[in-house]
């Protein structure tokens, strides 16, 4: 116990003694409510601010945590000496009534985070949202779950100023209580890969159905794998996702511009290695088209040909 505690709970103790020996010598009402109060303040502080608030927190080794459940503890001690003073000194029900309402709207306002937080961890697992080891995405942020508290779910940030689904280095820390009012996109609960897509600009000169012939033949090679573990994982599920069986086979889709030919390719990748394979199927496909002769990228650069003639006369 810190000399502080130690301090106050030593003066509670002499004022209790001191307070009962005034009500046993001068017997009076006041006195003896007084007298009442204290000890209950006096237990109320041994129990919740030396057993819970100091013994108790010192086994929670989240710093977090432990600054949340001290908060609490310290909010609860005075809730609960605010409601034994009141039954104590008011004697009238309507009164009890109306003041028990103050102290309820109080306690709502000041521990909205807390049980806002605390209901949400109920709720995580209940419904196993997400557990350690997802990759989601809640309120913005993106990341890997290392860790989830009493409060606050750790993840290693992913994306943010880094593109291609790498991480960061830091750890975001998302309050509990979001999964009751955020989306959560959770990218692998059920299955640990995810569509991705490459879109090529080819001109209008080009032979099209040769170049979806060199995506497609490409992507096949490229995601033979995963779309096989993809199969694998859906069926696991049960049928539960049966939609998606028709679309684990790579596809271009076309779409016509002004200036050239959008081929889109759609193929499925792990969730963890997605810029590695998007890497290695753009740099096949570009040596692809450097390889081909009735193929050619787009793109908005202009080439202007012609003649241009000054002819300067003196006067």
């Amino acid at each position: 116990m810190a000399v502080g505690d130690f301090l106050q709970f030593f003066i509670l103790c002499v004022a209790t003694l001191a307070a009962w020996a005034a009500s046993f010598f001068y017997p009076d009402v006041t006195l003896s409510r007084l007298a009442l109060t204290l000890l209950v303040v006096t237990i109320l502080y041994a129990v919740l601010r030396i057993v819970l608030q100091k013994g108790v927190s010192r086994t929670i080794k989240d710093a977090k945590t432990r600054y949340s459940f001290r908060k609490a503890v310290s909010v609860l001690y005075v809730v609960a000496v605010a409601v034994v003073a009141v039954r104590i000194w008011i004697d009238d029900p309507q009164s009890l009534l109306v003041a028990y309402g103050i102290i309820a709207a109080g306690v709502a306002i000041s521990l909205q985070d807390f049980f806002k937080n605390f209901v949400g961890s109920i709720l995580l697992f209940l419904s196993a949202a997400y557990v350690v080891g997802d990759r989601i995405a809640i309120d913005e942020t993106t990341g890997d779950v290392i860790d989830i508290g009493l409060m606050n779910t750790t993840l290693m940030e992913i994306r943010g100023w880094v593109d291609g689904d790498q991480p960061t280095g830091r750890m975001a820390i998302v309050p509990n209580g979001h999964i009751l009012t955020k989306t959560v996109m959770n990218y692998t609960r059920d299955y640990n890969f995810i569509w991705d897509e490459i879109t090529v600009p080819i001109t209008y000169k080009s032979d099209v159905p040769a170049a979806i012939e060199l995506f497609l033949g490409i992507a096949r090679e490229e995601t033979q794998e995963s779309s096989a573990l993809a199969r694998e994982e859906i069926a696991a599920t049960g049928g539960k996702y049966y939609p998606l069986q028709g679309v684990i086979e790579p596809a271009v889709f076309t779409t016509l511009t002004d200036n050239w030919v959008s081929l889109t390719l759609r193929y499925v990748t792990p969730v963890r290695t997605r810029r590695a394979v998007r890497d290695q199927i753009s740099r096949r496909i570009l040596a692809g088209i450097a390889a081909s002769d009735v193929i050619e990228v787009g793109s908005s650069t202009m080439t202007l040909s012609g003649s241009l003639s000054v002819e300067n006369e003196r006067r």
